[in-house]
């Protein structure tokens, strides 16, 4: 006797043995809770996957086409071409999907793929001027896929590079995975590499401003105060500057400066001295450019092996160097009075800080700062506070947030830091900082 009745219990009622059965049709999002629902993204690509498909199937003749004519007139092959190439009207499912949070300028997410799709791919090979006709009709896939987009730039659509890869070895069938080196990725490049990119630094340009001769006479009693401003063109840091020699026209500084050279063939050296004034402005003097910043006039980094820049153990712990230091933002940072933080650096009695953000307590800053050292920085620590300006005037104006003492020791050894810290004197407050050593 046949029933077509079916038994539906809840379940609550199933036995562990029920429950293990139907354990592989469930969705991710709901055996995982690190993965969130996306039927949204499921009704999308439903809708398009008519137009989806036309255009993936384009893109696999065009790549495949030159791969098909390195094999025309080998083996007596002549000739190869998709006599029918459909996906079917099935699209793929997204059971779930999980989205990682790092620290690193990237996005990293594993999209769960099910799909059970009904294509039509139909290959011709002729061979001996007999067709031999290869067909696709049934395909089941599912993978969980690690999808990276890196690195995160200010240009549309935003990421570089797109970086595939599969992450468990037994979503393969065996033929198809021992072609692979586990975790396998598969990189394809969006934007130039150097897109959104900061040059990365080359060298140290060495100044000596020495003495000046015969100056103009600008003060009312025949003298002038001159001092000396240098600019290096493309940097956003002020200018820097020597001391005032009082009412000298030949004046002697003997002051050494240094500057980050990025690119000596476009950088230019500007120096403009001028005569201090106490009241208004400052007179100018004159102004020199110097725009050949040859390799023979920079400290290089590292030593160059193959190709690649490298420095040794020895050289890591001694010598000169430059500490990169980047704020990329904080989290919950909260004043009493107001909230509007920047970030302030003080390093061996060096000041520098951030710009301000306004009425926000998780400011994203993402603003970098250069410490040009003559010895590597063991055992010394770098304070690093989150401060609160008040708009206006009024008591008070500037209020703590918290702050942090880092141990330097480690970005040395380890040349990079990247992470994470708790802000002192602040109740939940975390602030993300990167820390570079580069030696000269």
């Amino acid at each position: 006797m046949y029933s077509s009745e079916q038994d539906v219990r809840p379940l609550s009622q199933l036995d562990s043995s029920s429950l293990v059965d139907i354990l592989p049709d469930l969705p991710f999002w709901v055996k995982n809770p690190d993965y969130d629902r996306v039927d949204w993204l499921n009704k999308f690509i439903l809708n398009m996957w008519p137009y989806l498909d036309k255009a993936i199937c384009e893109t696999i003749k065009s790549t495949s086409q030159p791969i098909f004519d390195e094999y025309i007139g080998k083996y007596q092959i002549e000739a190869i071409e998709f006599e029918k190439l459909s996906l079917g009207t099935l699209p793929p499912v997204l059971q779930g999907i999980k989205v990682y949070e790092t620290n690193e300028k990237e996005l990293t997410m594993e999209p769960a793929i099910k799909w059970a799709g009904n294509p039509n791919i139909i290959l011709v090979l002729t061979l001996y001027s007999f067709p031999i006709r290869i067909q696709l009709v049934d395909l089941q896939i599912f993978a969980a896929p690690r999808i990276i987009l890196k690195p995160l730039v200010p240009t549309f659509p935003c990421f570089a590079s797109l970086v595939l890869s599969l992450m468990e070895k037994e979503t393969l069938k065996k033929e198809v995975a021992k072609l692979y080196l586990w975790p396998q990725t598969f990189e394809i490049p969006i934007l130039d590499a150097t897109t959104g990119a900061t040059k990365k630094p080359v060298g140290i340009l060495n100044v000596k401003v020495v003495r000046a001769f015969k100056l103009l006479k600008m003060d009312f009693l025949g003298a002038s105060d001159p001092y000396v401003k240098l600019h290096l063109s493309g940097e956003r840091l002020p200018a820097k500057r020597t001391t005032v020699k009082r009412k000298n026209l030949n004046p002697e500084w003997n002051e050494n400066f240094k500057f980050i050279v990025r690119d000596p063939h476009t950088q230019v050296l500007e120096l403009h001295v001028y005569d201090w004034d106490k009241v208004g402005g400052h007179d100018k003097l004159g102004m020199q450019l110097e725009n050949e910043l040859s390799s023979g006039h920079l400290n290089g980094y590292g030593k160059k092996e193959s190709g690649i820049s490298r420095n040794s153990d020895d050289d890591t712990l001694s010598g000169a160097g430059l500490l990169l230091v980047t704020i990329q933002g904080a989290e919950d940072v909260e004043g009493q009075r107001h909230n509007n933080p920047y970030a302030e650096i003080l390093f061996r009695g060096e000041k520098k800080k951030t710009k301000m953000m306004r009425k926000t307590r998780d400011p994203l800053w993402n603003e970098e700062f250069q410490f040009m050292l003559e010895e590597p920085p063991l055992g010394e620590k770098i304070h690093i506070q989150v401060m609160s300006h008040r708009s206006g005037f009024g008591f008070r104006s500037k209020e703590s947030l918290g702050h942090v003492d880092i141990d330097l020791t480690d970005v040395v050894h380890n040349g990079r830091i990247n992470d994470k810290y708790h802000l002192i004197n602040s109740k939940n407050g975390q602030i993300h900082i990167v820390i570079r050593w580069k030696m000269i």
